[in-house]
């Protein structure tokens, strides 16, 4: 990307520059992905979106419009991971659309990445009523859909947007803040998570945008030593 594009999309972070650093931060692990994960195993992408779209394993599936499989490149280095389909991704039928869609493709922006190149999935595949937090039994449902996704992929790094995912994912009750600017490793493949905030909560908290894009550099630092 050059320069001046770049600079268009920093300044709809509200940044003005942004230099590299060192990334240095202790590698946590998180616990073994469950053996649940069996349950998926073997499938590819065309049977696995399947099983998803008919999927009845908890009680959203009488809520839903539709189940919000994921998005992107079957190829890409990047797994982006939120928590759950909001009221926008339950009509579309994609994970990080209107307005904190914009701003994640804004980010993924500002550090050279286009929306097409990287793949874009949630913990939860359907939208719990009210936009209410997942309950941790319809996390452990979903959950082997993602981890056969990331089977799939085999990303080079996970970037957790939100408290949600990020707990979820490493489980764990540590707040987001402690949980940033570290290198986690997740499941049988211990691949490369970094936790950062979620858009959502950006356009709420926009002075906390340049933690976040602290976080991008950091997690674009840790992609390129893989």
């Amino acid at each position: 990307m050059n320069s001046e594009l770049r600079r268009e999309y920093l300044a709809g972070l509200g940044l003005t520059g942004w230099t590299l650093r060192s990334a240095e931060a202790a590698a946590t692990v998180a616990p073994p992905a469950d053996t649940s994960a069996a349950r998926e195993a073997g499938v590819d992408w065309t049977e696995l979106r399947a099983r998803v779209a008919a999927c009845v394993r908890c009680g959203l599936c009488t809520t839903r419009t539709q189940t919000v499989f994921g998005v992107g490149n079957l190829n890409a280095e990047w797994l982006i991971v939120g928590e759950a389909p909001g009221a926008d991704e339950d009509r579309q039928g994609e994970p990080f659309v209107g307005r904190a869609g914009q701003l994640l493709n804004a980010m993924l922006h500002a550090v050279g990445l286009a929306r097409e190149q990287v793949y874009i999935a949630n913990v939860l595949k359907c939208r719990p009523p009210g936009n209410r937090d997942p309950g941790a039994s319809e996390a452990a449902e979903c959950l082997p859909y993602l981890e056969r996704q990331i089977a799939l992929l085999k990303p080079k790094i996970m970037l957790a947007v939100g408290r949600i995912a990020a707990q979820n994912l490493l489980r764990t009750d540590k707040t987001l803040g402690s949980l940033r600017q570290q290198v986690h490793r997740f499941g049988a493949l211990q691949v490369p998570l970094v936790v950062t905030y979620h858009p959502a909560y950006l356009l709420r908290t926009p002075t906390d945008k340049r933690k976040a894009w602290e976080d991008l550099k950091f997690a674009r630092e840790v992609c390129s030593r893989v």
